[in-house]
Order: structure tokens, then sequence, then C-alpha cells
């Protein structure tokens, strides 16, 4: 897979805890920079661990399924996508939370996680290199996660749900480019 792909899903990817990371930083008082760390090596963190988890459970299964590896890329791709979409018009406000305590973190991270598990299973069907596309997941989600909480402290809870929406237009898109290569069309 190119690089400008897997940039894309990362940056898909990495919505859902930029949000989060935007909700933090405007709940934190007293921000300082070791306090965005642990927030962004949480989301940044699960972020590269979960699709090394789904492209080994994708192993399992890879050759079962190598004709139809791209419909498989493309259905999950979108059904994530699809989802973010629905949920950034979700009219539901998260309550209230402690963002620095270690058992929410843990929990955020890995519901912001998940859908990279479903990435990785993809990753592997299409056999993509697992450390490259980690590591470009894992680091763009932390980046982004870090400068989200200084954000969302400076600015508020503005942008969330656009956020959520441009990330699961862009995991569509790279599903529908995944199917369209491999029919032939690109």
């Amino acid at each position: 897979m190119q690089l400008g792909s897997l940039v894309l899903i990362a940056l898909g990817l990495a919505a859902d805890a930029f949000a989060v990371s935007l909700s933090s930083g405007l709940l934190i008082k007293n921000l300082k920079v070791n306090k965005a760390l642990k927030i962004a090596l949480f989301f940044g963190g699960f972020q590269y661990l979960m699709p090394l988890i789904g492209w080994v459970g994708g192993l399992v299964f890879r050759d079962l399924f190598a004709s139809v590896d791209h419909w498989i890329a493309f259905g999950l791709l979108s059904l994530i996508g699809g989802k973010m979409i629905y949920e950034s018009f979700s009219e539901e406000e998260e309550e209230g939370f402690n963002p620095l305590d270690t058992y929410t973190l843990f929990g955020l991270a890995i519901a912001t996680s998940i859908d990279a598990l479903a990435v990785g299973l993809s990753l592997s069907v299409i056999k993509t290199s697992i450390i490259e596309a980690a590591t470009i997941i894992g680091v763009i989600t932390f980046g982004l996660s870090f400068l989200g909480v200084f954000i969302g402290h400076r600015f508020g809870g503005l942008f969330n749900n656009k956020i959520e929406l441009l990330g699961g237009v862009i995991l569509i898109l790279i599903g529908s480019k995944i199917l369209l290569e491999h029919l032939g069309f690109i």
C-alpha cells in the first residue's frame, strides 16, 4: 500500500482519538505538557497495537479470503467510515469524565482504537507491511491527540463532529480506492 494511502487511513483512524482529546483538553483545568503527553501516549499506543493484533488475526484467515480480499477491505473500511459519519450526526453528549484517570484513559484508548483492529485485519488480507502501517497510525494518532488536548483546552468542543465526519469519509474513500485498484479501474 502506498504511503499516501497509509497516511490517509491513519488520519481517518485518528479522528475518534482527536475528538476525545479535544473534549479532554476542555475538561483539564491546569493544562501542562505532561498531561497532554499522557493522553497522547495512551491513544497513540493503542492505535499502534490494535492494527498489529488485527493483522495477526488476519494471517490466520488470509489464504481463505485471497480472492475477495479487496471486497473485505472495502467492506470493513466502509463500515467503520459509515459508523463514524453516523456518530458525527449523533446528538448524544458525552458525560463528564476525568480524562487523566488511568482507567478512564485505558477504556477510551480501547474504544477509540477498535476501528484500528479491523483495519489491521484488512491490511493483513491485502498483504500490507504492518510495522510501517501501525507505526504511521500510532505516530499520527499520538501527534493529533497531543495537539487535540491543547486545541480543546483553547477552543472547546467546536470541532468534534466535523473531525469524525471527515475521518469517516476518508476511510470510505480509501476502501473504495482499494476496491477499484483490485478491479482494475485504477
